[in-house]
């Protein structure tokens, strides 16, 4: 699927996959971010991008973002297809946990992206769903 793409920076590369195995591509940060310690710092992502109709931008924290004293402030993002204009730069919200600050320099990656395909739903409000109770939220134990 082609994906229409705008750089912010040129000189940084475009979103890639690392390994021919890899399911999603890795962002590049365009620049440095200071992020204060129990601090949400934006982290510009150098890229705006039109996901095709129909789909949406998945973003989540590479494995070893949490190494660095950080993770992401939402858990994951949610790019929708309308947000698409030439200056929607994709940013990271990134929460500096630590208690130092941390460093996010131009050029390292933090964060990756698929494109995924949604599925727009219709409610049908029932009075039951016909199946047995399994005993609630997290009933299955947290092993």
């Amino acid at each position: 699927m082609k994906v229409p793409i705008r750089r912010v920076d040129k000189d940084l590369p475009l979103p890639a996959y690392k390994t021919a195995g890899a399911a999603a591509m890795d962002c590049t940060v365009r620049a440095d971010t200071t992020i204060p310690p129990g601090t949400v710092g934006y982290v510009p992502l150098n890229v705006a991008l039109k996901p095709p109709r129909g789909h949406f931008l998945l973003m989540a924290a590479r494995s070893s973002l949490h190494k660095r004293g950080v993770t992401m402030a939402n858990g994951i993002g949610i790019g929708d297809e309308d947000f698409c204009g030439n200056g929607d730069e994709y940013r990271a919200a990134l929460l500096n946990f630590s208690n130092e600050p941390v460093e996010i320099k131009r050029g390292d990656r933090v964060v990756q992206i698929l494109i995924l395909p949604v599925d727009r739903v219709e409610w049908e409000e029932v009075e039951t769903l016909g199946a047995p109770d399994r005993g609630g939220y997290g009933t299955t134990g947290i092993q």
